[in-house]
């Protein structure tokens, strides 16, 4: 009699899934991270790394016998179909938007046999944006929000952060981005920026430490209440920019904190 089994030796390519295993105490199932993990830390000391976004050691990968390799992205698929011809089991996720981070816990906690802690931990997050919702929903001023992800050239933000920013309670800058998932299509000019007029600039540059003063020597930009008032924020990559468990946790109530403290400051002048 053969005995069907969830996976037990699963190795994550992005950030998202480990996150996820270590929310609901599955990380002993984890044999194998991507370099670019940071959340949770302790993963980088207990886990082997064995890939980059667009790089894996296939050896090292074979040899720790994984049942399961999950990613994002279509920009992975190279590195799923080298895995797939050497024999892996391999589920690439291309969620963009919250409710795409929602249903990607589901499935992928459903993948592994842990549904109830996946609904769980569900359940937890939508508690978490359902108060941000309240709370933006009674903001007395909602400030117009330029989020930058990359800086040359310059790039709004992707669709789950521009849905995290009117849950918050701030008004997008380019709301007719929202529904571009592909970074390329999200580049606006200077003069885009300089006519939007944003009240408040948050930076998330995708692995590099956001500079306001960058920012501040744009041409016309002297002129953007953001920069008239003082209103530029950073939010570092790791918490905002990975569609998964950061998104909806810290990086929201960052997001939260900065929105509702702008429009303070706003509605006392």
């Amino acid at each position: 009699m053969y005995k069907a089994k969830y996976p037990q030796r699963i190795i994550c390519l992005t950030e998202e899934g480990t996150e996820i295993l270590y929310s609901i105490g599955e990380q002993n199932r984890l044999v194998g991270i991507s370099g670019f993990t940071y959340r949770p830390p302790q993963a980088r000391k207990e886990k082997p790394k064995v890939s980059t976004f667009l790089d894996a050691k296939f050896d090292e990968i074979i040899a720790l016998k994984p049942d399961l390799v999950i990613g994002y992205s279509d920009l992975q698929a190279d590195l799923a179909a080298e895995l797939i011809r050497r024999g892996i089991d391999v589920y690439i996720f291309n969620h963009h938007t919250v409710e795409g981070i929602l249903d990607m816990i589901l499935k992928f906690t459903s993948l592994i046999g842990c549904k109830q802690k996946g609904l769980k931990l569900i359940d937890q997050y939508n508690r978490n944006l359902d108060s941000a919702n309240e709370i933006g929903a009674n903001l007395d001023f909602k400030p117009k929000v330029h989020f930058e992800e990359w800086y040359e050239p310059i790039m709004s933000g992707s669709t789950w952060v521009m849905e995290l920013i009117e849950i918050c309670g701030g008004d997008l800058c380019f709301p007719e981005l929202k529904k571009e998932f592909h970074a390329k299509n999200r580049i606006v000019l200077e003069d885009q920026v300089v006519h939007a007029n944003p009240d408040l600039i948050i930076g998330s540059w995708c692995g590099k430490m956001f500079k306001p003063e960058i920012v501040k020597t744009r041409v016309g930009f002297s002129e953007i209440n953001a920069i008239k008032n003082n209103q530029l924020f950073e939010i570092k990559s790791e918490f905002i920019l990975q569609p998964g468990a950061a998104a909806l946790s810290d990086g929201l109530l960052q997001l939260q904190k900065i929105i509702s403290e702008c429009s303070k400051f706003y509605s006392r002048i």
